[in-house]
């Protein structure tokens, strides 16, 4: 996946809790992945049924149609584990969500390819989502990994919390397969010892000899 260090992008006011997955992605792609990610972000919310835009909804008001930083409420992602609801964001270069908490499986799904999901505490959160919609889609905020801090008009730089193995992966853009390939040497060494000492539990060779 693509390594994330910063982003700098315009951030959209989506001022909601609980938003759940079928409504962030709800339906499979069937032609072009790409395009049909792009389209299917937030379908319901953003399009009618004979395709024609809902002017309100913010991704389709005109300052932020290329906002690349969603800042959201409680609960972000909760309902089905369908990575979609990730793809059709970074689909729309949506790299950074700023919520007051996640569901747990999408915020794992965040992290394994390649979004940034950030949660900020009460005083935090509520004092970031004025500043942007105060701002209005005037001026960008820049999203810090290698510093966590998130940077922008309307106040100071702003700390952000997340994991060190989470940034970990981010930084180096590395899933959970390539977080266990880092390690591939002890497991290879590991397994030698082992087909030695415990030879019963061998059932395949390393295929690398």
């Amino acid at each position: 996946m693509q390594p994330f260090t910063s982003h700098t992008a315009i951030a959209a006011p989506l001022l909601v809790d609980d938003m759940n997955t079928d409504q962030i992605a709800p339906f499979l792609p069937s032609r072009n992945l790409k395009d049909d990610y792009k389209v299917m972000l937030f379908h319901r919310q953003r399009f009618r049924e004979d395709g024609s835009e809902i002017a309100e909804f913010v991704l389709n008001k005109p300052q932020f149609r290329n906002a690349g930083i969603l800042v959201t409420g409680n609960n972000f992602g909760a309902g089905s584990s369908r990575e979609s609801a990730v793809w059709s964001m970074l689909a729309n270069n949506i790299r950074v969500i700023v919520a007051k908490s996640f569901a747990d499986i999408y915020r794992e799904n965040c992290l394994q390819n390649g979004l940034l999901p950030i949660v900020l505490g009460a005083d935090d959160a509520d004092g970031f989502i004025a500043r942007v919609v105060a701002d209005n889609g005037a001026t960008p905020f820049t999203v810090d990994l290698v510093s966590q801090r998130i940077a922008g008009p309307g106040g100071p730089d702003i700390a952000f919390e997340i994991p060190a193995a989470d940034r970990t992966r981010l930084l180096e853009g590395l899933d959970d397969i390539g977080m266990t390939m880092k390690h591939i040497d002890e497991i290879v060494r590991f397994e030698q010892q082992a087909a030695t000492t415990q030879p019963w539990l061998q059932r395949a060779s390393d295929s690398r000899r």
